[in-house]
């Protein structure tokens, strides 16, 4: 690394008021600055109160060093009695401390103040810097020095070496052609390419044949450095790094356990990834069918369905499968946890209650890697930190690190965790990673998963609670208006979430709950027969919990008796309008659509999305017209769009979706399973030997599919 720019990037927080007058000890610092910056090449961010330092830390990530003078006077207006100056620097160093254990933080005194200067205070900073004893250049040297260690810790070990490599301006004779950017330069478009991407992506885009970098294919080098500590930092016996997508994850992890004929146990609204790892694994499938609710939401599938009676039912009615067992078991059971509206397991049932029932178990977990760095998850994810019991199985974890944490799109983690007798023997499962791994892998990819390990190691705990923190102030914010324009007889949006928590063993409204407890506190999410808020039937105890920071609104349409009512707003029509309004959702459905608060949603757009919501409610109650609502569509069909306002737009919608029952039609398309004729490898054979024909659905009665329709999202097919 270039120590002396990387310096300039990481400024150091100077938290002081001794800026800018004659007295000595007041130019004694202002020599010090001058020297970090001259001589160590520091740039400098000046701060005069505790209060202010706290608000720089809040905001930047980027500050290398704090110095902090430690007997400034406090700014809180509220406090009753005046609190010492002592306590008040303790309270930023516990702050700082809070959010990053590592940063070096040293104190601006004199050593007549040493003896004033508390014991807890000493023990949470790293040093002290005594006015007046050391000459300027030297303690100037002390802070960059301190400054360059923390730079430096911060990489992680690929992406270290990676960084160290792409520095070093080797002349390369090797893949790929552009030579770290060099080739793009020689054409016009090429330059405009290098200037968008920037030159150090172009450089680090390296060949598997540099050894320095060691291999992704045989899991060498800092590669396989990075990967071990990935599964360390995981909870896993064994992490391997996958760049092309969590659907290439589930390929792995099935072509390493099943072959021909085997039974697969399977969530009949799995990821089609999972639909096509049958297809290549020629696996024979029983599916279980998962609960949905009155919204449509996806929900569990049912506890018993894991249990060895229901699978041997499933066996004798399937007409694919010869099984004589009297104990049969699937060779893999797969779930998706949590699912795209945030139902998540608890897998510690998941995995005693298919002990008798299947030898692997796979937990499709693409938008759910961050689990395990927050206790309000504790028991809902595969690699849980609940010990390994007598006959578990090995679990397996797909998870795409691109989606809720930092990494590049398409770069993603498979996690393994061994049972109780059998191991996953490295070398063999290696050979089905070997099968779906290029032998061209895109350093950058993996530099992106070496640091999003490194983020949630280092800060995991505090930035989900961060997340979490956001997105129980916006669902009770939410809950407040939906309630007071009830109130009032008038509509607004609401989420689906529980109405009333149990807050000290009474019952309380949900958005009068302390945020402490929504934010720390599993009980709240955790779905059950008694408070049936969720819509599903039967729910068993302590089986699931909703995911806090996956948020699903509900529009105005649907009652929870199922029955569709009156008035209604399809969700595609406001997020339509949200689009307009630079604000896009994750997913849509009839009446309800989905938002992601992860780590990288801020205040400002919260405060946007509310924003944008009150506007739509603005124009629907005023009927405003469709060619200042939704001009291009007007623009596109003015026959029909030109004279209706918003909210008649959306009473056709509903009318159309109430008439043609289209709620009952997704249920049934969903929850019935079609006559297995043959396995989905058979069906694409026909596909491969062009035996088959293309036909409009209104054609396909009796007839057999081959491929399967897959909307995305939610990437999950109809047939």
């Amino acid at each position: 690394m270039d120590i002396p720019e990387a310096l300039r990037d990481w400024p150091i927080l100077v938290v002081s008021q001794k800026w800018g007058d004659e007295k000595p000890e007041h130019q004694y610092l202002q020599g010090l600055i001058e020297s970090l910056e001259t001589a160590q090449h520091c740039s400098i961010l000046p701060t005069d109160s505790y209060e202010s330092a706290k608000e720089v830390i809040q905001s930047r990530t980027d500050i290398g060093c704090v110095l902090i003078d430690w007997d400034l006077p406090s700014e809180d207006p509220n406090k009753d009695a005046p609190r010492s100056s002592k306590e008040s620097a303790l309270d930023l160093v516990k702050f700082i401390r809070n959010r990053n254990s590592a940063l070096p933080v040293l104190l601006l005194t004199d050593q007549k103040e040493v003896s004033d200067l508390k014991p807890e205070l000493l023990a949470s900073v790293d040093g002290c810097l005594w006015s007046g004893e050391d000459k300027l250049d030297f303690l100037a040297g002390r802070i960059a020095d301190y400054v360059e260690g923390y730079i430096q810790s911060l990489l992680p070990p690929f992406f270290g070496e990676l960084l160290r490599y792409a520095e070093h301006y080797k002349y390369a004779w090797h893949t790929p052609g552009h030579l770290g950017g060099e080739g793009f330069l020689k054409d016009p478009a090429g330059v405009a390419f290098y200037k968008y991407v920037g030159e150090n992506i172009l450089r680090s885009d390296l060949s598997i044949s540099v050894p320095e970098l060691g291999s992704l294919l045989d899991h060498s080098g800092v590669v396989g450095d990075a990967e071990r500590n990935s599964a360390e930092v995981f909870g896993a016996d064994q992490s391997y790094y996958v760049l092309n997508g969590t659907s290439t994850v589930n390929q792995i992890i099935w072509r390493s356990q099943l072959v021909r004929n085997e039974i697969a146990l399977v969530d009949r609204n799995c990821h089609k990834s999972l639909n096509y790892a049958m297809v290549i694994t020629e696996a024979n499938p029983v599916y279980m069918v998962p609960r949905r609710n009155h919204l449509g939401i996806i929900g569990p599938v049912r506890l018993s369905e894991f249990e060895s009676a229901a699978l041997k039912k499933q066996l004798d009615a399937s007409p694919l499968i010869k099984d004589d067992e009297a104990n049969p078991r699937a060779k893999m059971c797969a779930l998706t946890n949590s699912t795209y509206d945030g139902i998540c397991y608890n897998t510690t049932k998941i995995k005693r209650a298919l002990r008798d029932t299947t030898e692997n178990i796979h937990f499709d977990e693409a938008w759910f890697a961050y689990a395990k760095f927050h206790p309000i998850y504790r028991n809902h994810f595969g690699m849980s930190d609940a010990p390994v019991e007598t006959d578990d199985k090995p679990i397996f974890c797909s998870q795409s690190t691109h989606k809720l944490l930092t990494a590049f799109s398409q770069c993603s983690m498979l996690h393994i965790r061994n049972g109780d007798k059998r191991k996953i023997d490295p070398v063999q499962f290696n050979e089905s990673y070997m099968m779906h791994a290029s032998t061209s892998p895109f350093y950058p990819m993996i530099a992106s998963l070496d640091v999003a390990t490194k983020m949630m190691e280092e800060h995991g705990e505090a930035l989900l609670a961060e997340a979490i923190n956001q997105a129980c102030q916006l669902r009770q914010q939410v809950a407040r208006l939906h309630r007071d324009y009830k109130d009032k007889g008038d509509w607004f949006f609401s989420l689906w979430q529980p109405r009333q928590v149990m807050y000290q063993d009474h019952l309380v409204a949900f958005e009068d709950a302390p945020l402490e407890f929504l934010t720390s506190t599993q009980e709240p999410w955790v779905l059950s027969e008694q408070n049936p808020w969720h819509g599903f039937e039967a729910m068993e105890d302590d089986y699931c919990m909703l995911d806090p920071i996956k948020l699903t609104f509900r529009c105005p349409g649907v009652r929870d008796d199922r029955t569709i009512d009156d008035f209604g707003i399809p969700a595609s029509v406001v997020t339509n309008y949200l689009i307009n309004h630079n604000i896009v959702c994750e997913k849509s459905d009839y009446f309800s659509f989905l938002m992601l608060n992860s780590l990288g949603t801020t205040s400002s757009k919260q405060a946007a999305l509310l924003a944008a919501l009150m506007k739509f409610k603005e124009d629907y109650d005023k009927n405003r017209p469709l060619e200042e609502v939704f001009p291009k569509l007007v623009a596109r069909y003015p026959q029909i769009y030109a004279s209706q306002g918003l909210a008649d737009h959306c009473a056709a919608m509903h009318g159309f979706i109430q008439d043609h029952a289209l709620l009952k039609a997704m249920d049934q398309a969903f929850e019935v399973i079609p006559d297995q004729v043959m396995n989905p490898a058979d069906a694409y054979h026909h596909v491969v030997r062009e035996d088959v024909e293309l036909c409009f659905l209104d054609e396909m009665n009796d007839r057999i599919p081959a491929v399967m329709m897959v909307p995305y999202p939610p990437g999950i097919p109809i047939i």
